[in-house]
Parts: structure tokens; sequence; C-alpha cells
């Protein structure tokens, strides 16, 4: 059952709490996340849960929006759309994004969905998909349309050039991570990493305007990181 919350509107401070200790619990049990244990930790009762929520999947798909609504969505607004403000609309959205995707309670809810991929229990990998990548991609979708419109991008569809700026930013970070890579990475590597996915992304869509003149080449290194993919 869907969650009966809109995420697009104000939650009240008791929701996000409850919200909150619904991630702390993933974080700390995984797969044996319970309504009750969500009650007794949020310190309320099952039947508010079941009120805001609806059930198990929908308290899921709740906590799974809730994380992604940390990645600020982007003014689509054409009279303040400029070469500066594209810029640092993608480097926010990109640092946004990389700060939820390094989060001990992201990593933590991927690997539960991963582990649910195939079997017969909740099907909460198509609600990270769904609420996850594909709930970004539409949030994001508005700007690159509307940078494309200005003439500040060049791409043949917004879906292909999000896939593009996907592949740059998250590049393989996700994917060490879900595998247990435990280098700690501060907020400055995550700003530089933001502004070289940026520069990356105007490289190849960017009208000449747009490019940043000084945009570093990736290392072979980089390069391979963004093709890296798990076999």
């Amino acid at each position: 059952m869907s969650a009966i919350l809109p995420m697009d509107e104000a939650l009240s401070e008791r929701q996000k709490a409850v919200l909150d200790a619904a991630l702390s619990l993933l974080v700390e049990d995984g797969d044996k996340l319970t309504m009750t244990a969500v009650a007794r930790r949020a310190s309320c009762s099952k039947e508010t849960l079941y009120k805001w929520f609806g059930g198990r999947d929908g308290l899921l798909t709740a906590t799974v929006q809730w994380q992604a609504a940390k990645v600020r969505a982007l003014p689509a607004r054409r009279e303040t759309l400029c070469p500066e403000s594209l810029v640092q609309g993608l480097e926010q959205f990109a640092s946004d994004w990389l700060r939820v995707i390094a989060s001990r309670t992201s990593i933590a809810l991927n690997r539960v969905a991963v582990g649910q991929a195939g079997t017969d229990k909740h099907d909460l990998g198509l609600i990270v998909l769904e609420n996850g990548p594909v709930a970004l991609r539409a949030r994001l979708r508005p700007f690159l349309e509307l940078a494309s419109e200005a003439g500040l991008l060049q791409f043949e569809t917004a879906d292909e050039a999000f896939g593009t700026f996907f592949g740059l930013v998250v590049r393989d970070l996700q994917i060490r991570l879900l595998l247990g890579d435990r280098t700690p990475i501060t907020d400055a590597e995550i700003d530089r990493d933001a502004r070289r996915a940026t520069q990356q992304f105007l490289s190849l869509h960017g009208a000449h305007s747009t490019a940043p003149a000084t945009a570093p080449a990736a290392s072979n290194n980089e390069r391979g990181n963004v093709h890296a993919r798990v076999l």
C-alpha cells in the first residue's frame, strides 16, 4: 500500500521524527523493520502509523521519499536561468545527491532493497527505484528542459541528459559503498566531485558559453569509474 503522506507537502515535526526513527531502525536491523519497532522507537502508537502510512510498505515508501527529498529541487524559472545559475543548480543537485548516497541510512536502505530483489518479500527494491532514481529524474528534468530551451544545454532528450549526469555524479561510488568500502568521504570531496561532474556534463551537453573554460580533465582512473558496474 502506498504512503498516505504526500512528500511534496510540509511534514510535521512529529512525522519527520517517525520517518527518522524508521530510517535509524533500517540502519540497525535492515529487513527486520516492523511497525511495532518503529512505534516503540518513535514513542507513538501503531494506530497513528497505520493512519499516516497505511502499513509497512507505505511506511517504507515514505522513508525513501523522505530520504530522497534531501536532494533539493531546482527552480525552473526562465527569468532567473543563466549560465551561472545553471552551473550553480547542477552543482547543488549533484552535491545533495552525493551526500544522500554516502549517508549510512541510504547505504542500509539500498542493501535491504538489493537483498530483497527477486524474492517474495516486500518489494522494497521497486519502492527505492520509483522514489529514488526515477523521482530524481522527474525532479531534474524540468530544469534540464528549460536550460535546453534557453540554448544553454544541447541534447536529444532530457532523459538521455539525465542518464549522462547520473553516471558522472554517481560514478562507482554507490557500488563501492554497498560492497563495504569504508573510506571516509568529506564534505570538501563531495563538493569537489559535484563541481567536476558538472564541468564534465557541460563539456558534453553545454553550449559553448556555459562550459567552464578551466574545467579539469578527468584522470584515467576517474574515466574508468564513470563506467564501473557490478558484474
